[in-house]
């Protein structure tokens, strides 16, 4: 129990760490380069705090753990919707209402959706194969063909600019991937202990771990008041998680679908968001109160309905 624990640890350090120095390498590099504060936050930081979903999860489709893979993904996403941006409507409601054009957040919105639902129609499927794939990752591409033409109105400036920005991206990239190794080792072996089935353990422990990197970049760019950055991580993470990691997955490894037992929820919490841009700060800092509440009965009914 000791070691497993101690491989789990490890891992967890080593994805905050690698995932920080990555997320702060690739925001100098696209600093250098002029992009505007949300754009950064839907792309850069967004696939930087995805990379360890995406190893984790490449790492557990490689050894046949499907039901972790899988769970890690849709936790994941519930995750960043219900407990982080609920955690941040409840601290800065304001930043709902204010710093973000309507527009561009229904666009932005929208296309999270349209990537959740697109995924559970694939998921009617018998199996996440090839062609699952490739429309996975045709749909990412043209997702971040629209962000991108949508991300021409600038805002203020990314402020890092760091002259070491490729080496800590790339230093954080090796950080992940080997954090993501002992992460899965010791999650597998807590589940194997307890009897836990491996889904489940996807969907809470594994996932709620991979998040704390969107977690963490939320915090910080909200403290900073970089709301475009803080909301627009986690929309494009959500996004990036759907179809860029599982499309990459499933062009190499047929994957069985998840059930609707575990898609449904990723659904009703993806549209839960929306009610978080009503315009008024007491709706916004109740609803994101009643997600957060939300979520912790979600993690404790897994244990129930599994």
């Amino acid at each position: 129990m000791i070691i497993p624990l101690i491989l789990f640890s490890a891992g967890l350090i080593l994805l905050l760490k690698g995932a920080d120095l990555t997320v702060e390498g690739a925001e100098g590099i696209a600093s250098r380069l002029g992009i505007s504060a949300t754009f950064i936050g839907l792309t850069v930081v967004a696939f930087g705090t995805s990379l360890p979903e995406l190893v984790v999860t490449s790492e557990a489709f490689r050894a046949g753990n499907f039901g972790i893979g899988t769970g890690n993904i849709i936790g994941s996403n519930i995750s960043n919707i219900a407990l982080i941006l609920g955690l941040y409507a409840v601290l800065a409601p304001p930043a709902f209402r204010v710093h973000l054009p309507r527009q561009r957040f229904l666009l932005h919105t929208a296309l999270m959706l349209s990537a959740t639902v697109a995924f559970a129609l694939l998921c009617w499927r018998s199996v996440l194969d090839l062609l699952s794939g490739i429309v996975m990752l045709a749909l990412f591409a043209a997702f971040v063909v629209i962000l991108w033409r949508s991300g021409h109105v600038m805002e203020r400036a990314a402020e890092k600019d760091s002259p070491y920005s490729l080496l800590f991206t790339i230093g954080g990239l090796a950080a992940v991937i080997i954090g993501a190794h002992l992460l899965l080792t010791g999650a597998v072996e807590i589940a194997a202990l307890f009897a836990i089935p491996p889904v489940v353990i996807g969907l809470s422990m594994v996932a709620v771990g991979t998040s704390l990197p969107e977690l963490a970049t939320t915090v910080v760019a909200a403290y900073r008041n970089r709301p475009g950055i803080a909301i627009g991580n986690i929309i494009g993470s959500n996004i990036f998680n759907l179809l860029f990691v599982m499309g990459i997955n499933a062009l190499f490894i047929p994957i069985p679908p998840p059930e609707m037992v575990t898609i449904g929820p990723l659904l009703l919490f993806s549209m839960a968001i929306l009610p978080l841009f009503s315009g008024k700060m007491t709706v916004t800092r109740a609803w994101g109160a009643l997600l957060v509440g939300g979520y912790l009965v979600y993690i404790l009914s897994l244990y129930w309905v599994f």
